[in-house]
Protein backbone atom coordinates (compact mmCIF):
# COMPACT_ATOMS: atom_id res chain seq x y z
CA UNK A 1 0.00 0.00 0.00
CA UNK A 2 1.22 3.49 -0.57
CA UNK A 3 1.24 6.02 2.43
CA UNK A 4 1.77 9.69 2.31
CA UNK A 5 3.31 11.84 4.99
CA UNK A 6 0.38 14.20 7.03
CA UNK A 7 1.89 16.96 8.88
CA UNK A 8 -0.23 16.93 12.16
CA UNK A 9 0.76 19.39 15.60
CA UNK A 10 4.12 20.05 14.52
CA UNK A 11 4.98 16.01 13.99
CA UNK A 12 4.91 14.14 10.89
CA UNK A 13 2.92 10.74 10.28
CA UNK A 14 3.06 8.16 7.84
CA UNK A 15 -0.76 7.21 6.96
CA UNK A 16 -2.47 4.72 4.55
CA UNK A 17 -5.59 4.65 2.71
CA UNK A 18 -7.79 1.63 1.44
CA UNK A 19 -11.04 0.33 0.72
CA UNK A 20 -13.92 1.95 -1.01
CA UNK A 21 -17.48 3.53 -0.19
CA UNK A 22 -18.49 6.29 1.53
CA UNK A 23 -18.27 5.14 5.38
CA UNK A 24 -14.82 5.20 6.95
CA UNK A 25 -12.74 2.82 9.56
CA UNK A 26 -9.72 4.37 11.91
CA UNK A 27 -7.48 1.96 13.71
CA UNK A 28 -5.46 3.05 16.47
CA UNK A 29 -2.57 0.24 17.29
CA UNK A 30 -1.64 -0.32 20.60
CA UNK A 31 1.38 0.71 22.51
CA UNK A 32 5.37 -0.50 20.52
CA UNK A 33 2.92 -1.19 17.50
CA UNK A 34 2.02 0.65 13.82
CA UNK A 35 -0.30 0.40 11.19
CA UNK A 36 0.66 -3.13 10.23
CA UNK A 37 -0.86 -4.46 13.05
CA UNK A 38 -4.12 -4.31 11.33
CA UNK A 39 -2.67 -6.11 7.96
CA UNK A 40 -4.90 -9.21 8.64
CA UNK A 41 -8.30 -7.08 9.21
CA UNK A 42 -8.19 -4.60 6.35
CA UNK A 43 -8.58 -7.33 3.38
CA UNK A 44 -11.96 -8.46 5.42
CA UNK A 45 -13.59 -4.47 5.19
CA UNK A 46 -11.78 -3.27 1.98
CA UNK A 47 -15.44 -3.68 0.05
CA UNK A 48 -16.82 -2.07 3.10
CA UNK A 49 -15.53 1.26 4.06
CA UNK A 50 -12.43 3.35 3.71
CA UNK A 51 -9.90 2.57 5.80
CA UNK A 52 -7.06 4.81 7.40
CA UNK A 53 -4.26 3.83 9.32
CA UNK A 54 -1.03 4.94 10.43
CA UNK A 55 1.93 4.91 12.53
CA UNK A 56 2.04 7.34 15.62
CA UNK A 57 4.59 10.03 15.58
CA UNK A 58 8.13 8.29 16.31
CA UNK A 59 7.01 4.69 14.92
CA UNK A 60 7.47 3.33 11.67
CA UNK A 61 7.54 4.94 8.63
CA UNK A 62 6.38 8.38 10.95
CA UNK A 63 9.11 11.21 11.01
CA UNK A 64 11.13 10.80 14.64
CA UNK A 65 10.57 12.94 17.30
CA UNK A 66 12.83 13.91 20.10
CA UNK A 67 9.68 14.81 22.60
CA UNK A 68 8.48 12.80 25.70
CA UNK A 69 4.53 12.40 23.72
CA UNK A 70 1.85 11.93 26.37
CA UNK A 71 -1.43 10.30 25.65
CA UNK A 72 -3.18 13.71 25.25
CA UNK A 73 -0.19 14.50 22.40
CA UNK A 74 -1.13 10.73 20.84
CA UNK A 75 -5.29 11.81 21.34
CA UNK A 76 -4.55 15.39 19.52
CA UNK A 77 -2.52 13.81 16.61
CA UNK A 78 -5.84 11.43 16.08
CA UNK A 79 -8.12 14.00 16.15
CA UNK A 80 -5.80 15.64 13.73
CA UNK A 81 -5.00 13.12 11.35
CA UNK A 82 -9.02 12.79 10.63
CA UNK A 83 -9.08 16.44 9.90
CA UNK A 84 -6.74 16.44 7.53
CA UNK A 85 -7.77 13.00 5.73
CA UNK A 86 -11.22 12.42 6.20
CA UNK A 87 -13.59 15.18 4.69
CA UNK A 88 -16.17 16.96 6.52
CA UNK A 89 -18.91 15.56 7.82
CA UNK A 90 -18.41 12.06 7.36
CA UNK A 91 -18.86 9.72 9.77
CA UNK A 92 -16.42 7.33 11.38
CA UNK A 93 -15.87 3.97 12.95
CA UNK A 94 -12.59 4.01 15.60
CA UNK A 95 -10.96 0.92 16.31
CA UNK A 96 -8.84 0.36 19.05
CA UNK A 97 -6.09 -1.83 20.19
CA UNK A 98 -4.89 -2.11 24.25
CA UNK A 99 -3.16 1.05 25.21
CA UNK A 100 -4.92 2.79 22.15
CA UNK A 101 -7.58 2.24 24.01
CA UNK A 102 -7.04 5.45 26.22
CA UNK A 103 -5.79 7.31 22.91
CA UNK A 104 -9.32 6.57 21.38
CA UNK A 105 -10.67 7.56 24.19
CA UNK A 106 -9.46 10.78 25.06
CA UNK A 107 -9.84 11.59 21.08
CA UNK A 108 -13.36 10.39 21.32
CA UNK A 109 -14.28 14.22 23.22
CA UNK A 110 -12.94 16.14 20.28
CA UNK A 111 -14.19 14.02 17.31
CA UNK A 112 -17.82 14.49 18.86
CA UNK A 113 -20.93 13.45 16.87
CA UNK A 114 -18.19 12.53 13.91
CA UNK A 115 -17.69 9.25 15.84
CA UNK A 116 -20.47 6.75 15.08
CA UNK A 117 -19.05 3.31 16.91
CA UNK A 118 -16.26 2.33 18.72
CA UNK A 119 -14.81 -0.95 18.79
CA UNK A 120 -11.97 -1.93 21.80
CA UNK A 121 -9.88 -4.56 21.52
CA UNK A 122 -8.57 -6.05 24.90
CA UNK A 123 -7.88 -2.48 27.07
CA UNK A 124 -7.10 -2.39 30.20
CA UNK A 125 -9.63 -0.28 32.29
CA UNK A 126 -7.73 2.69 34.30
CA UNK A 127 -9.50 1.38 37.18
CA UNK A 128 -7.88 -2.48 37.45
CA UNK A 129 -5.78 -3.07 40.35
CA UNK A 130 -2.88 -3.85 37.92
CA UNK A 131 -2.33 -0.15 37.77
CA UNK A 132 -2.60 0.45 41.53
CA UNK A 133 1.62 -0.12 41.47
CA UNK A 134 1.53 0.98 37.96
CA UNK A 135 4.64 2.91 38.50
CA UNK A 136 7.01 0.15 40.04
CA UNK A 137 6.11 -1.60 37.35
CA UNK A 138 6.76 1.09 34.58
CA UNK A 139 10.31 1.21 36.19
CA UNK A 140 10.97 -2.27 35.77
CA UNK A 141 9.51 -2.49 32.12
CA UNK A 142 11.29 0.49 31.28
CA UNK A 143 15.05 -1.31 32.70
CA UNK A 144 13.66 -4.70 30.73
CA UNK A 145 13.18 -2.30 27.03
CA UNK A 146 16.01 -0.22 27.68
CA UNK A 147 18.07 -3.83 27.59
CA UNK A 148 16.15 -4.85 24.39
CA UNK A 149 16.91 -1.52 23.05
CA UNK A 150 20.74 -2.64 22.95
CA UNK A 151 19.96 -5.89 21.55
CA UNK A 152 17.64 -5.15 18.49
CA UNK A 153 20.71 -3.65 17.03
CA UNK A 154 21.86 -7.48 16.28
CA UNK A 155 19.30 -8.67 13.84
CA UNK A 156 18.97 -12.62 15.55
CA UNK A 157 18.26 -10.89 18.86
CA UNK A 158 15.49 -8.68 17.41
CA UNK A 159 13.94 -11.52 16.41
CA UNK A 160 14.41 -14.06 19.57
CA UNK A 161 13.01 -11.06 21.73
CA UNK A 162 10.00 -10.36 18.93
CA UNK A 163 8.66 -14.05 19.54
CA UNK A 164 5.20 -13.39 20.65
CA UNK A 165 4.62 -11.31 18.09
CA UNK A 166 6.07 -13.29 15.38
CA UNK A 167 3.95 -15.90 16.31
CA UNK A 168 1.09 -14.06 16.48
CA UNK A 169 0.97 -12.37 13.11
CA UNK A 170 1.20 -13.10 9.69
CA UNK A 171 4.78 -13.76 8.10
CA UNK A 172 5.06 -11.23 5.72
CA UNK A 173 3.48 -8.41 8.64
CA UNK A 174 6.09 -9.88 10.68
CA UNK A 175 8.66 -8.69 8.63
CA UNK A 176 8.04 -5.29 7.87
CA UNK A 177 7.34 -5.01 11.94
CA UNK A 178 10.83 -6.50 12.38
CA UNK A 179 12.43 -3.93 9.98
CA UNK A 180 10.58 -0.98 11.16
CA UNK A 181 9.53 -1.34 14.80
CA UNK A 182 11.98 -3.45 16.49
CA UNK A 183 14.98 -1.44 16.04
CA UNK A 184 16.34 0.57 18.50
CA UNK A 185 14.59 3.59 17.35
CA UNK A 186 11.31 1.80 18.00
CA UNK A 187 12.02 0.31 20.96
CA UNK A 188 12.92 4.10 22.49
CA UNK A 189 9.25 5.27 21.31
CA UNK A 190 8.07 2.10 22.69
CA UNK A 191 9.87 3.19 25.87
CA UNK A 192 8.10 6.52 25.71
CA UNK A 193 4.89 5.70 24.84
CA UNK A 194 4.86 3.47 28.11
CA UNK A 195 5.83 6.38 30.27
CA UNK A 196 2.86 7.99 28.62
CA UNK A 197 0.52 5.69 29.46
CA UNK A 198 1.95 5.32 32.83
CA UNK A 199 1.73 8.85 33.44
CA UNK A 200 -1.75 9.19 31.84
CA UNK A 201 -3.39 6.40 34.92
CA UNK A 202 -3.62 8.97 37.42
CA UNK A 203 -5.15 11.21 35.74
CA UNK A 204 -7.70 8.89 33.98
CA UNK A 205 -8.43 7.96 37.26
CA UNK A 206 -8.96 11.20 39.03
CA UNK A 207 -10.85 12.77 35.96
CA UNK A 208 -11.94 9.58 33.51
CA UNK A 209 -12.91 10.89 29.58
CA UNK A 210 -15.99 11.50 28.97
CA UNK A 211 -17.93 8.27 28.23
CA UNK A 212 -18.88 7.14 24.81
CA UNK A 213 -22.13 8.06 23.60
CA UNK A 214 -21.76 5.92 20.25
CA UNK A 215 -22.23 2.47 20.15
CA UNK A 216 -19.28 0.81 22.26
CA UNK A 217 -17.98 -2.71 21.77
CA UNK A 218 -15.15 -3.92 23.79
CA UNK A 219 -13.50 -7.32 22.66
CA UNK A 220 -11.90 -9.29 25.88
CA UNK A 221 -9.37 -11.79 24.83
CA UNK A 222 -10.27 -15.11 26.49
CA UNK A 223 -7.27 -16.66 26.52
CA UNK A 224 -4.52 -15.23 28.94
CA UNK A 225 -0.88 -15.60 29.20
CA UNK A 226 0.21 -18.55 30.96
CA UNK A 227 0.19 -17.83 35.29
CA UNK A 228 -1.27 -14.68 34.87
CA UNK A 229 -4.84 -16.32 34.73
CA UNK A 230 -6.24 -14.37 38.22
CA UNK A 231 -4.86 -11.13 37.09
CA UNK A 232 -6.42 -12.17 33.27
CA UNK A 233 -10.47 -12.81 35.40
CA UNK A 234 -9.52 -9.41 37.25
CA UNK A 235 -8.99 -7.35 34.18
CA UNK A 236 -11.99 -8.73 32.14
CA UNK A 237 -14.28 -8.08 35.26
CA UNK A 238 -13.13 -4.17 35.20
CA UNK A 239 -14.00 -4.26 31.46
CA UNK A 240 -17.39 -5.90 31.62
CA UNK A 241 -17.93 -3.23 34.44
CA UNK A 242 -16.99 -0.32 32.43
CA UNK A 243 -18.70 -1.27 29.38
CA UNK A 244 -21.85 -1.27 31.86
CA UNK A 245 -21.68 2.45 32.82
CA UNK A 246 -22.44 3.32 29.04
CA UNK A 247 -25.63 3.85 27.80
CA UNK A 248 -24.58 2.12 24.69
CA UNK A 249 -22.06 -0.35 25.38
CA UNK A 250 -21.22 -4.32 24.86
CA UNK A 251 -18.89 -6.54 26.50
CA UNK A 252 -17.79 -9.66 24.80
CA UNK A 253 -15.41 -12.13 24.85
CA UNK A 254 -13.61 -13.40 22.19
CA UNK A 255 -11.26 -17.10 22.06
CA UNK A 256 -8.17 -14.98 20.91
CA UNK A 257 -4.92 -13.77 23.39
CA UNK A 258 -4.12 -10.03 23.32
CA UNK A 259 -3.54 -9.64 19.75
CA UNK A 260 -7.16 -9.95 18.52
CA UNK A 261 -6.41 -8.48 15.09
CA UNK A 262 -4.23 -10.95 14.34
CA UNK A 263 -6.01 -14.04 15.82
CA UNK A 264 -9.37 -13.69 15.38
CA UNK A 265 -9.67 -10.67 12.23
CA UNK A 266 -12.60 -11.80 11.13
CA UNK A 267 -14.47 -11.09 14.46
CA UNK A 268 -12.68 -7.64 14.31
CA UNK A 269 -13.99 -6.86 10.98
CA UNK A 270 -17.36 -8.73 11.97
CA UNK A 271 -18.26 -6.13 14.42
CA UNK A 272 -16.71 -3.44 12.91
CA UNK A 273 -19.36 -4.04 9.82
CA UNK A 274 -21.96 -4.29 12.85
CA UNK A 275 -21.15 -0.90 14.50
CA UNK A 276 -21.20 0.62 10.62
CA UNK A 277 -24.65 -1.06 9.80
CA UNK A 278 -26.04 0.65 13.46
CA UNK A 279 -25.04 4.13 12.17
CA UNK A 280 -27.35 6.72 12.18
CA UNK A 281 -29.78 6.46 8.50
CA UNK A 282 -28.25 3.15 7.99
CA UNK A 283 -30.46 -0.12 8.14
CA UNK A 284 -28.73 -4.05 8.63
CA UNK A 285 -28.62 -6.00 5.65
CA UNK A 286 -31.78 -8.35 5.63
CA UNK A 287 -30.93 -11.88 6.81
Amino acid sequence: MTGRAVSVNGRSVHAEESGRGTDWVVFEAGQGLGRTCWDAVLPLLADRARLLTYDRAGFGRSGRTAQQPTVDDMAADLVALVGAVIPEPAPLILVAHSMGGLVARRAAESLGPRLRGLLLLDPTPEHAPVYDTFDRTAAKVDRAMGVTQALVRFRPLARLVSGNIRRAFPADTYATMLAEDFVPAGIAQTRKEFKAAAAAIPRFRAEPPGRPTCPTVLLSAARPVKGRERQHAVIAEHQRRWTETLPDGRFEEVDSGHFLQAEQPGVVADRVTQLLDRAPGRHAPSA
